[in-house]
């Protein structure tokens, strides 16, 4: 892809958030994460409280879940009205950035809690977001991801951008980037697997 074909990537799927980020707000906010943020939280090894940044928070609701526990919690996300309702729900420090344009601080992060949002990074940029994500973390650091699973086809659903990865080519491509597995599973949990669309997995930030 060519950078106009990825910035046209990036405004379609931000525009179409934007849009209706109260709907997705109310359709989202009584989500049951509490598995994932247990899954991220107990791979980290320093001692608490932790600086974790909520990668494409949304409208905040992990976010305030991570400053509820005492937390230091940083959001980032791409939509402006997101972030702007983020801000204002949490009362957590929030950074809107592209995920194909990120400045992150290089080692200031205990852990990453990156559900639901990795996969609208188009494949053949997403070894660079993760060389950037691995970079933004602490030695030893770990990276939570979840995102709902494919045979590694992509394109658009509607107006939104996504990639749909098998568990094989997720592995391949965050062990490339120099993070170790730690766990994996699929969700929602207690379902057959034919029901479970979504992958996720914990990965550390080598020492």
């Amino acid at each position: 892809m060519d950078k106009k074909t990825l910035r046209q990537i990036t405004t379609n799927t931000l525009a179409d958030y934007d849009a209706q980020a109260d709907a997705f707000w109310a359709g989202t906010r009584d989500h049951d994460v509490t598995q994932n943020i247990a899954a991220l939280l107990r791979h980290i090894e320093a001692t608490p409280p932790s600086t974790i940044l909520d990668f494409g928070c949304g409208p905040g609701r992990d976010l305030k879940t991570f400053s509820d526990m005492g937390h230091r919690a940083i959001g980032l996300d791409g939509s402006a009205r997101f972030a702007e309702m983020a801000r204002a729900y949490s009362g957590c420090e929030v950074w809107q950035q592209d995920f194909l344009m990120l400045e992150l601080p290089a080692g200031m992060f205990d852990g990453i809690f990156a559900n639901a949002t990795l996969f609208h990074v188009p494949t053949q940029e997403l070894p660079r977001v993760l060389e950037q994500l691995r970079a933004a973390l602490k030695p030893g650091g770990v990276l939570f991801s979840s995102n709902p699973r494919g045979q590694n086809q992509e394109g658009w659903n509607g107006t939104r951008y996504g990639a749909y990865h098998d568990e094989q080519r997720w592995r391949d491509l965050m062990t490339m980037a120099g993070l170790i597995e730690l766990e994996h599973y699929y969700r929602p949990e207690g379902l057959p697997r034919e029901q479970q669309p979504w992958f996720a997995s914990v990965w550390r930030r080598k020492k």
